[in-house]
């Protein structure tokens, strides 16, 4: 009884600083979930009972991971979730205005700058690593800049949906002008980083901002933003050799362009499934709408004219084997993803999304270990 009122005392003290969290518990080896808002009081000696622990010690030591430090602070974790629940709660609504908190775009806006810059790279060489980093810095901020952007677009529709009511802009935790003004800082960084290329790159990057501006207006009136997205996320593929070289060969740069946008058109596609229902009652279009039940027929499309443009990409470069080994793998990978999606399971959408990460860093290794093997 001791140690069931003990528990209770840490559970609503859980409670306090992280009021949508679940405990786990093992009964008779299955995992059983217990919802603090609902089951702290009556429940948890219910569960001490029926539950089957290791030891007591290994309970407690279960409990002293997920509670709060000494002085009520949370416990700090590298994931970016971690670190932007970490962070004074006064800053906590920029960080998820940006994002942070969600790298998967992050990543997908970096990945072909990272193609780009390894293909630039010399024959047997490593890829410039300073350059990855100032790439990294830039997709970093750009990316929390096109969001800003985007909630500022859309908080009237992000109110009506369930998934988006929370972000900071529609819940009324950052104002408009607040925003407006984080998002002019965040583009005072992202000419800061731009400023370090040389002028063709710093010309050239500095078109794109009009598709960063005007993409989230696209689902308003095209069922294709996706493929204004493609246009927008995949601009590191000219800058990033532009970056090294001093200028675009376009016969490696435009293939390599066309393959991020059709790459885009993939896995946008299978995200938008997630919220088609919602996007029909507020209004606004996708390629998920557009293609409904024929989604995989479309999704096969652009994988076919993906890997067409990596295997022009790849002649034009003049890569090796690894480097088509690679682009076998991605073909796979793209196959395997459109024959198990279930476009009717978000959760299944989520999973299919976040899955490009590794296909992206896939193909920069090829293009990296494909440089290494030239002579």
């Amino acid at each position: 009884m001791i140690l069931a009122k003990s528990t209770q005392l840490s559970l609503l003290s859980w409670r306090r600083f992280h009021s949508a969290t679940c405990f786990y518990f093992s009964n008779h080896h299955h995992c059983r979930k217990i919802d603090i808002h609902s089951k702290v009081s009556g429940q948890v000696d219910r569960c001490l009972f029926n539950a089957t622990f290791h030891s007591q010690s290994s309970w407690l030591r279960q409990l002293a991971e997920r509670d709060s430090g000494p002085r009520g602070r949370r416990l700090f974790s590298l994931s970016a979730a971690g670190i932007v629940n970490s962070a004074p709660v006064s800053v906590q609504p920029y960080l998820r205005l940006m994002r942070l908190d969600k790298p998967i775009g992050t990543w997908l806006l970096y990945l072909p700058c990272t193609w780009s810059i390894g293909l630039a790279a010399d024959p047997g060489c490593l890829p410039d690593l300073a350059m990855l980093t100032l790439f990294g810095t830039g997709a970093l901020v750009m990316r929390g800049a096109g969001c800003t952007i985007n909630d500022m677009w859309d908080k009237d529709f992000d109110k009506k949906v369930s998934r988006t009511a929370s972000r900071p802009i529609a819940s009324g935790k950052i104002s408009q002008l607040q925003a407006l003004t984080f998002l002019g800082v965040q583009l005072t960084a992202a000419l800061g980083v731009l400023l370090c290329l040389n002028y063709y790159s710093i010309a050239l990057g500095a078109a794109s901002l009009s598709l960063v501006v005007t993409y989230p207006l696209m689902k308003r009136i095209t069922y294709w933003p996706q493929l204004v997205l493609g246009l927008t996320f995949n601009w590191g593929a000219l800058l990033g050799w532009s970056a090294v070289m001093g200028s675009c060969d376009w016969s490696i740069c435009l293939p390599l362009y066309f393959s991020g946008v059709m790459w885009t058109l993939i896995y946008d596609t299978i995200y938008a499934h997630q919220d088609k229902a919602d996007d029909v009652l507020v209004g606004v279009k996708s390629t998920a709408l557009r293609f409904q039940e024929q989604t995989k027929l479309w999704l096969s499309g652009f994988t076919v004219a993906m890997l067409g443009g990596l295997v022009l990409t790849g002649i034009n470069a003049q890569q090796t084997l690894p480097y088509y080994g690679a682009v076998s793998v991605v073909a796979l990978h793209l196959v395997h993803q459109t024959y198990t999606l279930d476009i009717n399971k978000p959760e299944d959408c989520w999973k299919k999304f976040v899955s490009n990460r590794n296909l992206g860093l896939l193909l920069f290794l090829g293009i990296v270990v494909g440089n290494l093997w030239k002579k």
